[in-house]
């Protein structure tokens, strides 16, 4: 499950870093934070689609790159390979609603069964966890009570939009800094190009691609259900 990747993905850092003479800074709860580096956290929305999603795989693991996916319910049973693909190979998997409904036009009871349904699934799938939760469009209805924290973004290239690679990569470079979230579509051929360029450009320049939960642990932040995250720093 997710939650036991974190320290292991943390105590390889800080191995390389102490090999290397590395300085190190404490975070909350006693752990250490390599200093000066640079993190950052890739997520796609709307998968999983069996002939975009297997290729993303492929190439984060040919770079050794983390994300998070945020999968919509319907679309797990037909690719459940993938899924737990995702997990088995260090990626967060998180809730994107049963059906991509907008959380913030629809009563309580819809919107609860929306994460419920694709909740159930996850966990017949992957096993209980904290699989925590996208709304569609980044949206809630005021005083909306979720259990798990939530995630929204810092860069949005619009790739849904243009789709076109080289637009969708320069977006993302334009705007991006360490501990930004970004936010793409696995189900557009392009934006997988895409997001395969990006992690090759920052990785050259020193970034770590890492999942939106270790990008919060890397900064000492402890996440809280029913809270909305934007950054790696809140």
């Amino acid at each position: 499950m997710v939650k036991k990747i974190v320290p292991v993905f943390l105590l390889a850092i800080l191995t390389a870093l102490c090999l290397t003479g590395g300085d190190a800074v404490p975070a909350e709860g006693g752990a250490e934070i390599p200093a000066g580096e640079k993190y950052v956290a890739l997520t796609f929305d709307d998968g999983p689609r069996r002939c975009t999603t297997e290729r993303l795989l492929d190439g984060l693991k040919e770079r050794g790159a983390r994300a998070t996916f945020f999968l919509i319910g319907q679309q797990i049973e037909d690719n459940a390979d993938l899924v737990a693909r995702m997990a088995e190979e260090g990626h967060q998997v998180g809730n994107h609603t049963w059906s991509h409904q907008r959380l913030d036009s629809v009563l309580p009871d819809a919107a609860a069964q929306e994460v419920a349904r694709t909740d159930a699934a996850l966990e017949a799938l992957l096993g209980e966890g904290e699989y925590w939760l996208r709304p569609p469009y980044g949206q809630v209805a005021e005083g909306a009570d979720f259990d798990v924290p939530m995630v929204k973004w810092s860069v949005d290239p619009r790739d849904w939009e243009s789709r076109d690679t080289g637009k969708v990569t320069q977006a993302i470079l334009d705007c991006v800094k360490p501990n930004s979230i970004l936010l793409l579509h696995d189900i557009y051929p392009t934006s997988v190009e895409a997001a395969l360029r990006v992690v090759d450009r920052l990785q050259a320049e020193g970034y770590w691609f890492v999942t939106v939960e270790e990008l919060l642990w890397l900064n000492g932040v402890t996440p809280e259900p029913g809270r909305m995250y934007r950054t790696g720093r809140g």
